[in-house]
C-alpha cells in the first residue's frame, strides 16, 4: 500500500479547503470588474396591433464596480460632486456601477391611415433620450438613481424611424405625423430600489425567487410612483434583478454575485417568469400633451398596471429574454388594453 508523509497530507488537505475560497473571490472579482452590454426590442407587432406604444429601442451599458465614486479617476469633477450628494452613496458592502443608456419610443394612434387630427385617440409621438445611472448593489438589493435627458417632437426622429420600418415591411406608411406634439426637450428624474424578497433552491440547480421593486419619476415627461413583483422559476437562475421592459430605472441585467451562470460555475441557465407592475401617474406628457404649448391631448387613466409573461436563457456571458406585456387601459377613450412584446440581449464581458 503506497502512504504519504503527513505534511503530504496536510498540504492536500489545506488545498481542499482554499481552492474554492480561492476561486470564490476569484469570482467575485470577475463581478466587479464585468462590463454589461443590453440591447432591447420592443413592438406592439408581437401583440398583433399598431397603435398606442408601438416601438421602442434601447442600447445601455453598466459599467464595472467603481468601488467608491468619490476616489475614482473615471469620473470628471462635476459628476464626483453631484455622486457625493445621493443618498446611500456611501454605504459599505455594496457595488457601485454606472450605466449609460440611449433609446427612443414611439407612439401613434390606432388609425395610421388618416392625415386628419384624432382627438379622441393616442396623439402621435416620439421621444428619443439618453441617461445615466448610478447603481448601488449586492446580491439581495439594487438601489438606481438615473437622470433622463431627451427630445419630443420631430427632432426625435420618431416619423423617419416609423415610416423606414414600414417601406422595409412593405405596409402601408403612416400618414398623420404632420399632428404629433410640438418639439420639447424633456427630464426625468429616477429613484427606485430593487429588492430580491424571497429565494429558494429545490434541487440540482431548480428554484425560484421573487423581486419587488418600488420608485418615483419626477419630470415633465413623465411623474409617477411604481411598484411591483416578479416571481422567476427555472434552472440555474441568473443572480440579477430581474427582466424589465423599456422604461426609467429599469436596467436589471448586470450579474450581482459570484454565482451567476455567466461569471463561474454552469455556464447555462433557463428559466420562466411573470411580472405584475402598477404605477400612479400624475403626468405621462405622451398623453397630456405639450409641457409648454398648447397641444393634442387625451384623458389619461392615473392608475395603469401591466402583467407580464416571459422566459429567459443564458448562454455562457449571454443572456437573452422574451417578455409578452398585457397594459391596462391607460387613456380614457382607449377602445382596449395594449399588448406588445419585448426582446432584451445582454453580453457581460
Amino acid at each position: 500500500m503506497i502512504t504519504f508523509p503527513y505534511w503530504s497530507r496536510t498540504l492536500t488537505l489545506a488545498t481542499m479547503l482554499v481552492m474554492p475560497a480561492a476561486l470564490s473571490a476569484a469570482n467575485q472579482q470577475r463581478v466587479q470588474d464585468s462590463w454589461t452590454a443590453s440591447f432591447m426590442f420592443e413592438n406592439d407587432l408581437f401583440g398583433d396591433s399598431d397603435q398606442n406604444y408601438t416601438n421602442g429601442i434601447k442600447i445601455s451599458w453598466i459599467s464595472p464596480d467603481l468601488t467608491d465614486y468619490r476616489d475614482s479617476e473615471r469620473l470628471p469633477g462635476w459628476a464626483n460632486a453631484l455622486v457625493e450628494k445621493l443618498p446611500l452613496i456611501n454605504e459599505p458592502g455594496l457595488q457601485r456601477n454606472i450605466a449609460f443608456s440611449i433609446g427612443q419610443k414611439i407612439f401613434t394612434p390606432e388609425d395610421v391611415s388618416r392625415t386628419d387630427l384624432i382627438v379622441d385617440d393616442q396623439p402621435y409621438a416620439g421621444w428619443l433620450f439618453a441617461s445615466a445611472a448610478f447603481h448601488n448593489k449586492n446580491e439581495r438589493i439594487l438601489d438606481t438613481f438615473e437622470i433622463q435627458l431627451g427630445i419630443v417632437g420631430p427632432a426625435s426622429f420618431a416619423e423617419d424611424t416609423q415610416r423606414f420600418v414600414h417601406r422595409l415591411r412593405d405596409i402601408p406608411e403612416p400618414q398623420g405625423w404632420n399632428n404629433q406634439l410640438e418639439t420639447e426637450p424633456g427630464i426625468v428624474l429616477i429613484g427606485e430600489r430593487k429588492q430580491r424578497l424571497w429565494q429558494y433552491d429545490f434541487h440540482n440547480r431548480f428554484g425560484m425567487d421573487f423581486i419587488g421593486h418600488a420608485g418615483i419619476g419626477v419630470g415633465n415627461i413623465h411623474t409617477y410612483a411604481n411598484t411591483g413583483v416578479e416571481a422567476r422559476f427555472g434552472w440555474n437562475i441568473p443572480r440579477d434583478f430581474g427582466s424589465s421592459v423599456i422604461r426609467p430605472g429599469g436596467d436589471t441585467n448586470a450579474p450581482a454575485d459570484s454565482s451567476d451562470p455567466r461569471i463561474g460555475g454552469n455556464p447555462f441557465s433557463a428559466h420562466l417568469f411573470a411580472a405584475i407592475t402598477g404605477a400612479a401617474v400624475a403626468r405621462n406628457l405622451f398623453l397630456d400633451g405639450n409641457t409648454f404649448s398648447s397641444s393634442h391631448s387625451v384623458d389619461k387613466k392615473h392608475f395603469v398596471g401591466d402583467l407580464v409573461l416571459g422566459a429567459s436563457m443564458v448562454i455562457s456571458r449571454v443572456k437573452i429574454s422574451y417578455a409578452q406585456v398585457f397594459r391596462s387601459r391607460e387613456f380614457d377613450q382607449q377602445t382596449d388594453k395594449h399588448e406588445f412584446g419585448s426582446v432584451s440581449l445582454s453580453y457581460t464581458f
